[in-house]
Order: structure tokens, then sequence, then C-alpha cells
């Protein structure tokens, strides 16, 4: 059984607490953190770019796990590793070479994500799928928090994960989007190893960041 990783999406933080917050995420367990970046041109919201991560990083050790939703992406990436991103996932519909924009992120010593939307094809990233750390699997439409979870993804999961298994890759699989304690369940049994959580973790069992993060982990 490969080892499940949390990456709560401060997306649903407290804003005024950022750093608190990340305290709070960081005793409770949490293996990374997952933020967010939208441009409100890529998809229709706006949240934070490459000052709000440097402030934060020094107030925590765990890997920032970056989700680039802008258009075009490959411009900015530089400027997010050198915030503190650690990795650093774009979508192939924003940048004009996919293969230019995973060797900008490898030259500036980050991990690369590619990530999936729920209408987007596996077959689009496959054959860069041994040049890439992380595949992160949307299971909501991209660009607002608190949206149901699209049990179709499901299939894309297990497709994901019969090419590492068949060929021997070693990326991970991420799944982010109305991740709950019931879906999880699914989502880890298709084959994904890390969860990005924001909704369910923040706010269930009355706040207990550290009880849900458990629970997603091992349920």
């Amino acid at each position: 059984m490969q080892k499940i990783k949390i990456s709560p999406s401060i997306l649903s933080a407290d804003f005024s607490q950022l750093s608190n917050e990340i305290k709070k995420l960081e005793e409770a367990g949490a293996d990374m953190i997952h933020v967010d970046v939208m441009d409100g041109h890529f998809v229709p919201n706006l949240t934070i770019g490459p000052p709000v991560i440097k402030s934060l990083r020094q107030h925590t050790n765990l890997p920032f796990d970056v989700h680039l939703m802008i258009s075009p992406v490959h411009k900015y990436i530089k400027n997010f590793a050198e915030a503190g991103s650690d990795i650093i996932t774009f979508h192939p519909e924003a940048t004009e070479n996919i293969n230019e924009t995973i060797n900008l992120i490898k030259s500036l010593n980050k991990k690369v994500g590619i990530s999936l939307n729920p209408n987007t094809s596996v077959s689009i990233i496959e054959k860069f799928l041994d040049k890439i750390n992380l595949v992160l699997v949307m299971s909501v439409h991209p660009g607002f928090g608190g949206q149901e979870f699209m049990p179709e993804v499901l299939k894309k999961i297990e497709e994901l994960n019969e090419i590492k298994n068949k060929k021997k890759l070693s990326f991970d699989i991420e799944v982010d989007g109305g991740i709950n304690f019931e879906n999880s369940k699914k989502v880890k049994s298709a084959g994904a190893n890390i969860l990005v959580s924001g909704t369910t973790i923040f706010k269930d069992n009355n706040g207990n960041i550290k009880k849900n993060i458990d629970a997603l982990r091992t349920g």
C-alpha cells in the first residue's frame, strides 16, 4: 500500500491569519501545503501571487505544492520558483509548448506537475509522464472552492495508475476538488496517493484539523 499524503488547500483558510493557519496544518501532520493560484483569466477567479508565497515561505518547512491556473503560464514560472514554490503544476492548455514548460521548471530545480481538468484527456500528457513528478487530476472545474466531487474522474485516475504501473514510472497522482471522507476512499482505491482538500480539512469536525487530516489519510 502506497503512502497517502495530504496537501491542504489554503484557499479555504482564514486569509487574515495565513501564517498561523499554515503552522496549524504543519502541527496537524500535513505533508505539504497546496496553493491555488488563479488569474481571473484562465479561470474566473483571482487569488494570490508570488509575494504572498514568498512571505509565507519563512513560516514553514513544508513543501509548497503550487497549482498555477494562469495563462500564459510560461512567463510567470520563474517568479513562482523564486518565491519559494517546491512543486509547480501547470495546465497543458496554458502553455504553447508543454515540453519547454517542463524543462523550464526543472531548470529552476523544482518538481514538475501537470494538471488535468475534468474534460482533459490523459492522452494529451501521456508522452510526458516519464519527465514529470506529479499529475494533478481535477475532480471539479477549476476556479472556485466548495464544489462537489465529479465521480467520473475516477476512471482517469485508474488510467493514470495503470500507465504508471505498466511503464514502471514514479509520478504522484494527486486529486483536487470536493474531496471528503467518503469519496477519498474511492480516490485512493483508484490509485491516487496525494489528496488535496480545503473545506473538509478546515471546516469538518468543528475545525479539528488533525482529526480531519488523519481521517482523509487512513479512512
